[in-house]
């Protein structure tokens, strides 16, 4: 019993595949017919007709514990009902196919045949429209809102499971001018949260309401809508910051500069009122505590005082930060740069200031690496506040990309000098060395990185310059053939490569290829139909403008064993071949012929007897087919034979087919060989084309032989008689010398003239006679051909 039910197991793994689909509207009653499976999936069609009625069909229980049968099936019929109302909503998951698997066993009384697994889609009917939590929603915005400020609203809900049918779209109503747009994104459980989002900053001043609609539509077909009304408050706030008078201040003060009396003086004012508009001065934190400790703020007025003296090696310029801050609920503020050049008659190097034209990170700036020649890609101011010789400044830059060029006193641009290749080398290290002229020579030295940023510039190129694939034939569809690589080494859009391939649109093409290069193939291959493949595949990048390849594919399909062999000789089954044989006549009968559709060793043919051979009477050639008799024959020999031979294939697993010959076998006494009976007509008539083919060959053949032995001999002889009366003949000295009956040509009229000899006659009487003998052998030999 563990036994079986270990096959049983096994057969149900190796049979458990989705076999046909069905589709079932939404709401469907009980009893409702779905589809035929026992037509549908062709799994009668290996059984013979009187098996047929004893098949039996029965729907495997579902797994779920607590819920009934959806479905029934027919046991007789295999045809399938609904067993229960359809609810969609109820019976799937909101957002994804809604389906069920019917299990149905296929038994003939009690042998396993098959499991089929049925699909049955049931299609979601649009009964429900998208719902709001509520008719309308109030909101505010304040008039500070900056651009992209959000608040969320509710989103609407479909009870709905089907895809369409539950898929929510949004839109938002309302006036042309009004500042206000929908942001829809979706959620982890896959909701939609809906925000209302500010396209423009709001002054209440000017409108403090407004209201909006959202208008949430269905995919059903047709679709089904509800609306949201969405009221829009704005609130006033403290929304005007303190402006300083000047962003940044450039200040020179001398090391002995007087304490008491403000280096600068900063003004900011604030256009709203009360508290809101009055405004205190304070260091930000941007500010270096040095800085911090040489200056003092006032914090009421905005005056900067020297707070000590400068020492000798201190940096002589310092940057500070002041933030000026208005006393609103919440506090507005805005910053300006302060900038302090330290005078004094000390020698210090020189001050190096780089700002990038390209965007930047930090010490690094960004360029293109189709930038032209000569752009400009940085501003270098260098600062010196020493007198004399001690501040003037020289600069320089070497490097074999980019060069320095002055502006004027102590202001420089950085320029390219040459093209610049991301492939050969994406970034440069570039250093500025300036100095001064005093004595001794101070220098400062500013270090900085140009990142080069990748353009579409190379084209995409295959590993290979052909690709060669081999591929067992009946391989299920989407199976792997092999991939295919292609590098390019641009970034970004210019390295994404996308695959497809180059098919004429008269041929169809049975191969796909992924994103990824691999090639799968979309059908099922079939050596016989085409046994190789020979396309090319396309691929670009997605850069602008996208650049391209192409490379020549082959794919080989592999042969195996699925054609059987069958016989093209006879070419009926069974077939009936009348034999006589003939004693010392050869033995052979005739040839098997069969053929098979497949190629190599899986067609590589092997003839045998399997039946019918008792006596050991035939003999058959296992490789050419030769049907022949293993011994001589006798009368006893004689009778019907039924021969059953069969023909296999050298493939894996061996193929092969059986055909059957009645056999009569005649044993004749004749000992004149002939030819068989077997290479016969069917009919068994005489071959009248042979016949006359023979008598023709042997009139052609026997008139000329005798006429010219006739001739030569009569010849011959009128030439001995001549030699006798008229003395010695040439033709007698040629005999002699060449020993055979051959005359000079000049000698040939000169026998016949010959009076009073009776040579015409004779010759005459032997030429008759020659073809008389001709056409009696001729005659004879068509009489006694049994053809």
């Amino acid at each position: 019993m563990l036994i079986q039910i270990f096959l049983f197991l096994v057969v149900l793994n190796l049979c458990y595949s989705l076999d046909f689909t069905y589709y079932v509207e939404d709401g469907k009653s009980p009893g409702a017919f779905v589809g035929d499976i026992a037509y549908d999936t062709h799994v009668l069609d290996s059984l013979l007709p009187q098996d047929r009625k004893l098949v039996r069909f029965s729907q495997m229980r579902e797994e779920t514990i607590g819920t009934s049968q959806l479905f029934r099936v027919s046991r007789n019929t295999g045809k399938i009902y609904t067993a229960q109302a359809l609810d969609a909503e109820s019976i799937c998951v909101r957002n994804e196919e809604c389906f069920k698997i019917v299990d149905v066993a296929v038994r003939k009384r009690e042998t396993f045949i098959k499991i089929l697994e049925i699909k049955v889609i049931i299609q979601d009917a649009n009964d429900h429209q998208p719902e709001f939590p509520e008719k309308e929603v109030s909101i505010q915005f304040s008039e500070n809102d900056a651009k992209g400020t959000k608040v969320s609203i509710p989103n609407a809900i479909d009870g709905d499971v089907g895809i369409l049918n539950s898929q929510i779209t949004y839109q938002l109503e309302k006036n042309k001018y009004e500042p206000f747009a929908l942001s829809v994104s979706k959620s982890l459980d896959g909701t939609s949260k809906l925000s209302i989002t500010l396209e423009e900053r709001l002054d209440r001043e000017v409108k403090d309401s407004y209201i909006v609609q959202v208008i949430a539509k269905d995919g059903g077909s047709p679709p089904k809508q509800s609306v949201l009304d969405v009221h829009i408050a704005v609130t006033d706030v403290n929304d005007t910051p303190p402006v300083f008078s000047q962003n940044v201040y450039n200040v020179s003060v001398k090391n002995e500069h007087e304490k008491t009396f403000p280096i600068v003086i900063l003004s900011a004012t604030d256009a709203d009122l009360e508290q809101n508009g009055k405004v205190s001065y304070r260091f930000s934190s941007q500010t270096s505590n040095i800085a911090k400790s040489l200056f003092d703020l006032d914090e009421s007025t905005g005056e900067i005082f020297l707070g000590k003296d400068f020492t000798f090696g201190q940096k002589l310029i310092y940057k500070l930060y002041v933030e000026a801050t208005d006393e609103g609920n919440p506090p507005l503020s805005s910053t300006a740069k302060v900038v302090v050049y330290v005078i004094n008659q000390q020698n210090n190097p020189p001050v190096i200031d780089v700002n990038f034209v390209s965007a930047s990170t930090g010490n690094t700036a960004t360029i293109s690496e189709d930038i032209a020649v000569g752009s400009f890609i940085a501003y270098v101011k260098v600062s010196d506040h020493d007198f004399g010789l001690n501040g003037e400044v020289i600069c320089d830059l070497h490097h074999n990309k980019f060069q320095l060029q002055s502006l004027g006193t102590k202001k420089f641009k950085v320029i390219v000098k040459d093209t610049l290749d991301r492939e050969t080398r994406d970034h440069h290290d570039i250093t500025i060395i300036c100095k001064d002229k005093g004595t001794p020579s101070l220098q400062s030295e500013s270090k900085f990185s140009i990142k080069i940023m990748d353009v579409n510039d190379v084209r995409p190129q295959f590993t290979e310059r052909i690709f060669k694939f081999v591929v067992d034939e009946n391989q299920r569809s989407k199976f792997p053939v092999g991939f295919i690589n292609a590098t390019d080494p641009d970034l970004g859009l210019g390295g994404q490569l996308t695959y497809s391939l180059l098919t004429d649109q008269q041929d169809f093409l049975p191969f796909q290829i992924t994103d990824n290069g691999q090639i799968l193939t979309l059908v099922s291959l079939d050596h016989e139909f085409q046994d190789v493949y020979e396309f090319q595949v396309f691929v670009k990048d997605n850069g602008k403008p996208p650049l391209n390849s192409t490379v020549k594919i082959i794919v080989e399909v592999k042969d195996e064993n699925d054609n059987t062999p069958y016989f093209t000789f006879p070419s009926v089954n069974p077939y009936s071949l009348d034999v006589i044989y003939y004693p010392r006549h050869t033995k052979n009968i005739t040839v098997l012929k069969a053929f098979d559709r497949d190629s190599r060793e899986n067609a590589f043919l092997k003839y045998e007897i399997l039946k019918g051979n008792d006596k050991q009477l035939f003999t058959l050639n296992h490789y050419s087919g030769l049907l022949s008799f293993s011994r001589d024959l006798n009368q006893q020999d004689a009778g019907a034979y039924d021969l059953q031979f069969i023909v296999k294939d050298n493939g894996i697993p061996i193929l092969n087919a059986t055909t059957t010959v009645f056999l009569t076998l005649t044993v004749s006494n004749k000992t004149i060989e002939i030819l068989s009976t077997a290479l016969s007509q069917p009919e068994d008539k005489v071959n009248m084309f042979l016949l006359i083919v023979i008598v023709l060959v042997a009139v052609t053949v026997s008139v000329p032989v005798t006429a010219s032995v006739s001739i030569c001999f009569i010849r011959c002889k009128n030439r001995k008689n001549g030699s006798l009366s008229a003395g010695a003949n040439p033709c007698a000295k040629h005999i002699s010398e060449e020993r055979h009956l051959m005359c000079p040509s000049h000698l040939d009229s000169s026998w016949a003239d010959v009076p009073g000899d009776r040579t015409t006659e004779l010759d005459t009487l032997l030429i008759f006679l020659s073809i008389y003998l001709s056409i009696y052998l001729s005659i004879y030999l068509s009489n006694n051909c049994d053809i």
